[in-house]
């Protein structure tokens, strides 16, 4: 995709309530670090109060996963869960517009002779990563010290598309934005040993997917990874990241790279997925993005596990 370019039309009155939103976005950013995780908190605990339809979702996924938990552990877990997604709206925008240098003084990352490795073979890499709340800063503190694609949809609103995709890109002046529907790109930039962001941790239907155990309840999950493995001849390597509770920052850690991936079969591949999956959201449930329909695609003839969505 071409970088973003500014036009006139951004200008119409019909988007200035939002250019003044980011405006004022803009000058909240500014403030001290351990501020904006306060801020971001007091927003996180509003929107528990008031986005009913996304809090009974996350509510639902806490009680799917964790039925080992009680109620009220669960309940604090959720609280806590919301109180992540307000600080990344701030995290976000921190990402967009902190000058490097601040931004940083935050990454704290592991692992990246693994990228570094890979590049000088000139391996292309699929970085498996999951939808954490700190998603958007942790590609740009990764960003800053590697060149990294990512798998991009454009936002319905052209004003917010543009300052976004201007936001991230910042990071990475010479990374390529693929459209997430658009294969033939992939495999382009894996094959020329370049290394792309990619989560397959979302329901994304049942057509690209197989029904794999993910908490104990038949899952979709996507086959991409395999084929993308295979056909784009790159190495896989986990990709976690979480913000550190004594308020540094965030850890962000490349792991080595899968051996013997793809495997047998892309249900084996899926299930190995599902369980490192299991392994990295049960050491940091709080920064995951709950509010998603993870198990929205049911097997033939299960139940529906969530109530219609409103």
């Amino acid at each position: 995709m071409q970088r973003p370019r500014f036009r006139a039309y951004f200008l119409h009155p019909g988007f200035w309530p939002l250019w003044f939103g980011l405006g004022v976005l803009w000058l909240m950013v500014q403030l001290p670090y351990p501020a904006l995780l306060g801020l971001g908190r007091m927003l996180g605990a509003c929107m528990y109060r008031t986005v009913g339809s996304r809090r009974r979702i996350a509510a639902r996924n806490l009680a799917l996963c964790f039925p080992a938990l009680s109620a009220a552990e669960r309940e604090r877990l959720l609280k806590e869960n919301f109180a992540s997604t307000g600080i990344a709206f701030f995290e976000m925008a921190m990402s967009w517009w902190w000058p490097r240098q601040r931004l940083a003084r935050l990454a704290h990352i592991e692992g990246l002779q693994h990228l570094r490795e890979a590049q000088a073979e000139g391996q292309g890499v699929i970085l498996m990563a999951l939808h954490f709340t700190t998603l958007e800063i942790g590609a740009a503190l990764l960003g800053q010290v590697h060149t990294i694609d990512g798998m991009y949809r454009e936002h319905k609103n052209p004003v917010f598309d543009f300052v976004q995709r201007r936001g991230r890109e910042r990071h990475n002046l010479d990374a390529t934005a693929i459209e997430r529907e658009d294969v033939r790109a992939m495999l382009k930039v894996l094959r020329a040993g370049r290394a792309i962001w990619y989560a397959p941790d979302q329901d994304y239907g049942a057509k690209q997917s197989l029904f794999v155990p993910l908490f104990g309840i038949p899952a979709a999950t996507v086959t991409a990874t395999s084929k993308f493995a295979r056909l784009g001849r790159a190495r896989v390597l986990p990709f976690t990241q979480e913000r550190l509770a004594d308020g540094s920052g965030y850890r962000l850690v490349i792991h080595p790279p899968l051996r013997d991936f793809p495997g047998e079969s892309e249900e084996a591949d899926c299930l190995r997925i599902n369980r490192w999956v299991e392994a990295v959201v049960s050491a940091c449930p709080a920064q995951y993005l709950w509010a998603h329909r993870r198990f929205k695609t049911r097997p033939p003839g299960e139940a529906k596990l969530y109530d219609r969505h409103r």
